[in-house]
């Protein structure tokens, strides 16, 4: 397994030198090329942005999130009582979110609403990494990126339902790993699909390299569950139009329906519960920590879901996320 993980650093390594090469300069200074295709102005920014994209004309994560801001978030993920001391990086977050930044992932809109949907996907991930606690030094929401992995599986994850399509691995468990923890067979076997990375028989990939897990969390934040449903990054930069049934289900283009395409009933439409308190005041902190200010989250109604009716109801009680 350290020859994977050496493997995909070597990978990473040589793609973004000679990336840098290519569009940038020996400082890696981005340049931004532009052409028209049918009448749209499109662009590439170096590493970084490196597919056509109308996003790719707008500033890159790394021009508005940097380093310091990562490290204010997450201060306390290598502290000596954390689970996944020296994981998670800076660097692995910008190596996966490259992948995505064409997409408009951190790229959709000024630099206010990349700001937020970067705070917002954080918010999301630091809640359901967190060993924080009341007590905790620093306070409770200053522990994202404590886990990178279940410490204590109940059961291995492992759904036959899905056999024939996502047939679990001799041996695999399918326990939650991950920035946004991925839970049982049939979600791995899709995440990797995605990905291309082999993640039904290794499962153990995800908690092995860090970005590998970012981009698996980014690639779900990005990709609707189901087909006519949105995506949390649609349904969060105001690319989704709800419908009237939405209106009705008190859905609509706030960070409270994130919570719900992301988690269902488990979190959403069960009144003010604290795991859902929790990711909310996770993002309400990112957003001060990142100099935003958490008034630009707007009123109390958009960051609940205590009373929407769930995307896709839950028909059997399995765990989706932690």
């Amino acid at each position: 397994m350290a020859d994977f993980n050496r493997a995909i650093a070597l990978i990473l390594t040589v793609a973004l030198v000679a990336n840098l090469a290519a569009t940038g300069n020996a400082d890696g200074e981005k340049k931004i090329r532009v052409k028209t295709v049918k009448g749209k102005k499109v662009c590439l920014q170096g590493w970084e942005c490196n597919v056509w994209s109308v996003y790719c004309c707008n500033q890159t994560i790394s021009d508005v999130f940097e380093v310091y801001q990562f490290e204010n978030l997450f201060s306390k993920r290598n502290s000596p009582v954390a689970h996944a001391v020296g994981f998670w990086d800076y660097q692995s977050f910008i190596l996966a979110a490259a992948d995505f930044e064409h997409l408009g992932f951190g790229t959709t809109g000024g630099k206010l609403m990349q700001m937020k949907e970067i705070a917002a996907f954080l918010g999301h991930v630091g809640a359901k990494t967190s060993c924080g606690y009341g007590v905790a030094t620093g306070g409770p929401l200053a522990w994202g990126l404590c886990y990178s992995k279940e410490m204590s599986p109940s059961q291995d994850y492992c759904d036959e339902s899905y056999k024939y399509v996502y047939p679990c691995a001799p041996g695999a468990q399918y326990y939650g790993r991950g920035a946004l923890p991925i839970y049982w067979n049939y979600n791995y076997g899709a995440v990797g699909e995605a990905l291309k990375v082999d993640l039904l028989n290794h499962p153990e990939y995800i908690e092995q390299n860090a970005t590998l897990a970012f981009q698996a969390a980014i690639w779900r934040w990005i990709t609707p569950t189901k087909k006519k449903q949105p995506s949390a990054h649609d349904i969060f930069v105001g690319n989704w139009k709800p419908t009237k049934n939405d209106t009705l289900a008190k859905r609509g283009t706030t960070f409270g329906t994130t919570m719900n395409v992301l988690y269902g009933d488990y979190v959403c439409g069960k009144g003010d519960i604290d795991p859902m308190n929790t990711i909310i005041s996770h993002y309400l902190f990112y957003l001060d920590l990142m100099g935003i200010g958490r008034e630009e989250a707007g009123p109390h109604d958009g960051l609940t879901c205590a009373e929407q009716v769930a995307f896709n109801p839950t028909i059997a009680p399995k765990i989706e996320s932690s």
